[in-house]
């Protein structure tokens, strides 16, 4: 594909399916400033600004990304990320792999305030005194960039969410008044249902009121770069020192939480209540279900109190669309008939980011072609968004879940280091069903099976599409377990 104007188009397409699936926070923070240089024969070679971000990208990424380019370009099969200087990338090295981290020039979210950066300056002697007294000046909001527009005002509740967003007031006024509430609080739903709003609308509400509290809010992915380039910067100390002089401590997206960025966050999250200091933390899953992190740490977090969200139900989706129609109303004058926002509320069943992406997908057909908002223009525009989200979202605790009961093998055995004929076919084909039916990549896959390598996560995926070729009877039950998964 050498015609730079396709190439461009390629890239946008990928961009947008890279957000859809790892969600604005992930993508705001690894992939909003890559920059496509070239896709030559099956290489996409892609440029960052950092060495840190090429090297993260490299390592934890690369599977996602060839994934979303073999939409438009089936031939892809290799990433390289390389640094940008001063808008200009270097050339494409002779091996694809990038090199180890090295320091970073500058952080990858761009909003980060300072108290972070001045917690992790590179002074490799600097006194611990010396970095906190350093770390607490600057803005009372630190960390990952708020949203403003993500407040309790701006919330609609209903059956499904009215449990977490009660709590979430509570902490918020809480806070403002110098108490501490429920501790830890911990909510978890499936993507898309109001978890990140939530813990903006609380850290907006209490710095709106009250702009002397040192309010954090960080994404997992924001506290990992942070802590693993505070140990590169040998200010680690004083990076923990900072963290925990906090007020107000707000976790997002704790399923990304990896590694030592793992051991550290226990570590803060047990200094924190030892203070009395309010922690809300939000997931993807229950907290005995986060394998990442150790079981002192998930007992902390289930021992303080567990709020889910469950699947919104047809009021609270009519609710949901209704308010952005209004608003777009507001917008843009055009109007949107009963009979339409009900067709919406019924037809995209996922989960809210689609019911707004179904509206602002209603009001650009009116804008470009004019065409009235009605039934008949919701079903031509929305007919691949509902086909797209009709399907059962799998998760990997569902397909260890099945393929445990199936073949009779513990699930924790599934997770271990255990060798024998028994435990690796039914592991393999666990991981091979994680490949086929999630969006998870293979690092991602290894990371959920015991913290194993990529490399493994591929040898059995490849292991198990050879076995279904040579074996009918086994490629026939795999398809029984995939029917059971989409049910």
């Amino acid at each position: 594909m050498s015609d730079s104007a396709s190439q461009r188009d390629v890239w946008e397409r990928v961009r947008a399916r890279l957000k859809a699936a790892v969600g604005e926070d992930v993508f705001a923070s690894w992939f909003a400033r890559l920059e496509l240089e070239e896709l030559v024969d099956d290489l996409v070679h892609l440029s960052a600004p950092t060495r840190f971000l090429c090297s993260w990208v490299q390592s934890n990424y690369s599977d996602r990304i060839v994934e979303a380019f073999r939409h438009d370009a089936p031939e892809a099969g290799r990433l390289q990320v390389t640094l940008r200087v001063n808008g200009q990338a270097r050339p494409r090295l002779a091996p694809a792999p990038v090199s180890a981290p090295e320091p970073v020039e500058s952080a990858p979210v761009a909003k980060v305030a300072a108290p972070v950066s001045a917690a992790v300056e590179p002074v490799a002697a600097a006194p611990v005194a010396r970095l906190v007294r350093e770390a607490q000046k600057g803005d009372a909001l630190a960390g990952s960039a708020i949203d403003s527009r993500m407040t309790f005002d701006t919330f609609v509740s209903g059956e499904a969410n009215e449990m977490a967003f009660g709590v979430a007031k509570q902490i918020a006024n809480a806070a403002i008044n110098n108490t501490v509430t429920f501790n830890p609080v911990y909510i978890h739903s499936t993507v898309g249902l109001g978890k990140s709003h939530l813990l903006n609308a609380i850290a907006h509400a209490v710095s709106q009121a009250d702009s002397s509290k040192n309010i954090v809010y960080l994404t997992a992915d924001h506290f990992m770069y942070h802590f693993i380039t505070a140990v590169q910067r040998q200010s680690a100390l004083g990076f923990k020192e900072w963290l925990r002089k906090v007020d107000l401590l707000l976790i997002d997206d704790m399923q990304f939480l990896q590694g030592k960025s793992a051991t550290e966050f226990g570590h803060t999250l047990g200094a924190l209540l030892t203070g009395a200091k309010q922690v809300v933390v939000a997931g993807d899953a229950p907290p005995r279900d986060l394998e990442m992190l150790d079981e002192r740490v998930r007992s902390r977090l289930s021992g303080g109190l567990v709020v889910p969200i469950s699947t919104f139900d047809m009021d609270l989706r009519r609710a949901i669309v209704q308010r952005r129609a209004d608003q777009s109303t507001a917008r843009f004058g055009m109007h949107f008939p009963p009979a339409v926002l009900d067709y919406v509320a019924r037809a995209v069943t996922s989960h809210g980011r689609d019911l707004d992406g179904a509206v602002n997908r209603l009001v650009a057909a009116n804008q470009l072609t004019g065409e009235l908002i009605t039934v008949p223009l919701a079903e031509k525009t929305l007919a691949d968004l509902i086909r797209a989200r009709d399907a059962k979202r799998v998760r990997i605790e569902d397909i260890l879940k099945i393929v445990s009961r199936h073949y009779k093998v513990p699930r924790n055995e599934l997770l271990s280091a255990r060798r024998s004929r028994d435990v690796v076919r039914p592991r393999q084909i666990a991981m091979y069903l994680a490949k086929a039916l999630t969006s998870r990549s293979l690092p991602e896959i290894g990371r959920r099976f015991g913290g194993r390598d990529h490399t493994t996560v591929l040898h059995s995926v490849r292991k198990v599409e050879q076995m279904i070729k040579d074996d009918l009877e086994l490629g026939q039950e795999i398809e029984l377990l995939k029917r059971m998964l989409e049910e």
